[in-house]
């Protein structure tokens, strides 16, 4: 194993901890760990970091489950819609996306360079979210009411982004939770890492015709993350996590900011 590989492999408990810790931003780092650590390419990747963040949240849903922090009616209503999206776009729209995606005689766009592109401004639009001050968010608590429609389609649009670019949507479903259905932010945050983990995973599926799956190395690196998900968990006691959030909102944005750079002017 090489120098790279075993950075690799160590990252992939820091994409658990940062699950067990926030709640969120598991898929930020698994999809760059994966495809620049560990060599693999950016469609293969998205499909491998939908197993990843899936299994890890899953497990990390439960002990919230445990304690009663999981809404069910609300993670139900989110959790259709975008299921149903991350489905059909794993299954259909990615595949579908030609490549090259348009070139001309002095530039090439090609599918996995888009897909990083992309993925490079979903960490910038998470960065600003984790960064901005969420008292306000926080204030909406009240009694647990549902916004159906809203509810819905923001589902649906995080079941796309997921499916395109392999992101559990953490950073957008909680302010989801908070602000449509009015949870407290612990129950949001249990809720959402249920809503993470069924749709990952079924997003996964949508793959599975599609791509051939190195077993060995994704269960290795997903016990890996699931590891860290009860370190994670642990830490969560200690530290305060908006500070937390927030620190991790500046990293996010220096690591979207250097994928631009990377795929635009190296």
């Amino acid at each position: 194993m090489s120098t790279i590989e075993l950075v690799g492999f160590s990252s992939s408990i820091l994409i658990g901890i940062s699950l067990g810790l926030i709640g969120g931003g598991g898929s930020i780092l698994t999809l760059p760990v994966l495809v620049y650590l560990m060599g693999i390419n950016p469609i293969m990747s998205t499909a491998y970091s939908l197993f990843v963040v899936g299994a890890t949240s899953l497990v990390g849903s439960v002990n919230y489950m445990r304690h009663q922090q999981v809404n069910y009616k609300a993670a139900l209503v989110f959790s259709v819609p975008s299921f149903l999206a991350v489905y059909l776009t794993r299954k259909f729209l990615v595949p579908a996306i030609p490549d090259p995606i348009f070139t001309t005689a002095a530039f090439t766009l090609s599918k996995d360079v888009a897909i990083m592109l992309f993925f490079a401004l979903v960490m910038l639009a998470a960065s600003i979210s984790m960064i901005r001050d969420k008292n306000k968010a926080q204030k909406a608590e009240g009694p647990v009411q549902f916004n159906l429609p809203l509810i819905a389609l923001e589902g649906a649009l995080v079941g796309t982004l997921t499916g395109i670019v392999g992101a559990g949507g953490g950073f957008l479903i909680i302010p989801a939770l908070v602000l449509l259905a009015r949870l407290p932010m612990k129950m949001a945050v249990g809720t959402s890492l249920l809503i993470i983990a069924v749709k990952s995973l079924i997003g996964f599926l949508g793959d599975l015709s599609n791509i051939p799956v190195d077993w060995p190395f994704l269960l290795e690196f997903t016990g890996l993350s699931i590891i860290g998900i009860f370190v994670g968990s642990y830490l969560s006691r200690f530290v305060p996590g908006q500070k937390l959030k927030k620190a991790f909102g500046y990293f996010v944005l220096v690591m979207g900011v250097l994928i631009l750079v990377k795929e635009t002017l190296l």
